[in-house]
């Protein structure tokens, strides 16, 4: 198989590129990436792809650039065998027990494995726990398809690093981490991305590494928050303004970074992705005490706030 022709095959028109999951995270990508290349977005919510083929962004992340796209919006997995390069972007939740919830990473699989043709290259870019990508998705397409992975079709993964409502750290200024289950898939997967990703794209060696920076990101960013929210209640308990202690520690120009406290962690990703990591470290008898603890915290704080905003009202209602 020629899978280092794919991306010239994208420049040329030759070949199409698939979006699979049209939501916060692929609507965007589909959008930038058809500015260059032939692509197909494909999500199972017919109502949505109705939405955006009228020209209604539901993610509120495109807006005006919906209605000039060029994007073959579809509700029909069989056009999928029209692309030879696919990316999938669909949620991976947790359950009510917050164990992963890899049920719309598994049925996601099933629809690519129905429709995958010899010779493509398929990505993730969902946020899931180091092996994912190459223990289940591998497993279920291989399955569907009846091809195999190395042979007939190959895999990657990179992961999504879109930060909604934000206008500075957009899609392509924020450098992609993008890897493959070899060189050559690698080599292609970087040249792909690197149609759309201004800021450059930033190789890793295994797909598990790439796997692990995504939920590590998040999982530290929960952290800092953490930390801030328990200096928060201290504060509070002191008779100190946070606020303006953030805002003047903030003025060294080393070490110290500015996060803030409060009851939101800044997306839906933050309070879900630690929990795939402490769960997959637990198979490997790892105890992640500092990651647990911080979710700990971070899950109280709108209970903590709550209880704040109660002795504040009633301290006003005695004057």
């Amino acid at each position: 198989m020629e899978f280092d022709a794919i991306y010239q095959g994208l420049i040329t028109g030759e070949e199409k590129l698939a979006l699979v999951g049209l939501g916060y995270v692929g609507m965007p990508l589909a959008v930038e990436f058809a500015k260059h290349v032939p692509v197909i977005g494909f999500d199972i919510n017919e109502k949505r792809v109705n939405e955006y083929a009228n020209g209604i962004d539901a993610t509120n992340e495109v807006g005006e650039g919906l209605k000039t796209t060029t994007v073959e919006f579809t509700a029909d997995a069989s056009r999928l065998k029209d692309a030879k390069f696919l990316i999938v972007a669909v949620p991976t939740p947790v359950n009510p027990d917050n164990t992963p919830d890899l049920r719309p990473i598994e049925s996601v699989s099933r629809t690519v494995g129905q429709n995958l043709t010899p010779g493509s290259i398929v990505v993730f870019e969902s946020t899931v726990y180091p092996g994912v990508t190459e223990d289940i998705c591998i497993p279920i397409i291989e399955k569907e398809s009846g091809l195999k992975c190395g042979e007939d079709w190959k895999i990657g993964y990179s992961p999504e690093r879109i930060n909604p409502g934000d206008c500075v750290h957009t899609l392509t200024n924020i450098q992609k981490i993008v890897s493959g289950m070899d060189e050559e898939s690698a080599r292609e997967i970087k040249k792909v991305y690197d149609i759309v990703i201004k800021a450059g794209t930033f190789p890793v060696s295994t797909i598990k590494t790439a796997e692990a920076v995504k939920v590590i990101e998040n999982s530290q960013r929960d952290i800092n928050i953490a930390f801030m929210n328990e200096v928060a209640m201290i504060c509070d308990r002191m008779g100190i303004d946070v606020w303006e202690v953030i805002a003047a520690a903030s003025t060294k120009p080393y070490g110290f970074q500015p996060f803030y406290p409060g009851p939101g962690l800044g997306g839906h990703c933050i309070p879900l992705d630690p929990y795939y990591l402490t769960w997959k470290a637990r198979e490997y008898g790892f105890h992640t005490s500092m990651i647990e603890n911080s979710m700990i915290i971070n899950d109280n704080m709108p209970r903590y706030c709550v209880e704040r905003a109660m002795r504040l009202l009633s301290r006003k209602h005695r004057k």
